[in-house]
């Protein structure tokens, strides 16, 4: 046998060892990944029948700053928010691109500013849920439905979810640790999807809870898992 083909041969139980690893959620076949955790705040998702009614006939959102996951962006483009007896948030933030239902993310301390019970609710999940009254510069826009505190949530490639152990709609937990102000959060959905870059959402609240800007350490593990994985 040619060392050739003695070659070929190793590579390819190489490979085959390497997939079954994958398969079986084993870390060790798969590079670590860098963790990132990222405060959600309050922002607004729009279809694009209510940017025009919003912003003007014709008008399309403008890409302002780009967010971390690939083709999402933070617009240039902001309203505000009017609630219950006239209670409002001004300059809330669009997030483009454009999507088929239009959605209100707030935190819990800003449901209650507005005086709207807002459930948790994964995002897309908005039937049943309150609604509120979008101003614009050229009109406004009343949601009979949409108004929602974003579930905590990651966001994670395949390759990721191997690493992890996890697929897609599992959950996980996230421990934050700072001085004198450790915090886990339980319930964190996997959101898996070939080109998403790991990272986890929380809101403005539970960023403050777990003092965020001061972690040292941040910790994410399959939920009910011993140990934890991808310290950062």
């Amino acid at each position: 046998m040619s060392a050739a083909v003695v070659d070929r041969t190793q590579v390819e139980a190489l490979v085959r060892q390497i997939v079954h690893r994958i398969s079986n959620g084993q870390a060790g076949s798969v590079a670590k990944p860098q963790l990132r955790v990222s405060i959600s705040a309050r922002h607004v998702h729009l279809t694009d029948e209510h940017v025009e009614r919003l912003f003007g006939a014709g008008h399309k959102l403008t890409p302002g700053k780009p967010l971390y996951q690939d083709g999402f962006y933070a617009a240039e483009e902001t309203v505000m928010i009017v609630g219950p007896r006239r209670r409002m948030l001004p300059e809330v933030r669009v997030l483009g691109p454009t999507r088929l239902h239009s959605q209100v993310e707030l935190a819990l301390t800003d449901a209650i500013s507005l005086g709207i019970p807002a459930p948790v609710r994964h995002s897309g999940d908005i039937e049943g849920t309150p609604g509120c009254v979008l101003v614009g510069p050229a009109g406004t826009v009343e949601l009979q439905q949409g108004v929602i505190r974003a579930a905590r949530h990651v966001h994670m490639n395949f390759q990721e979810a191997a690493y992890y152990g996890v697929q897609n709609g599992d959950l996980m937990t996230l421990k934050v640790s700072s001085h004198q102000c450790s915090v886990s959060f339980d319930d964190l959905l996997v959101r898996a999807d070939k080109n998403a870059k790991l990272e986890v959402h929380i809101d403005t609240d539970e960023g403050n809870a777990c003092n965020l800007d001061e972690a040292t350490v941040v910790e994410l593990k399959p939920q009910g898992a011993c140990g934890c994985k991808g310290s950062s």
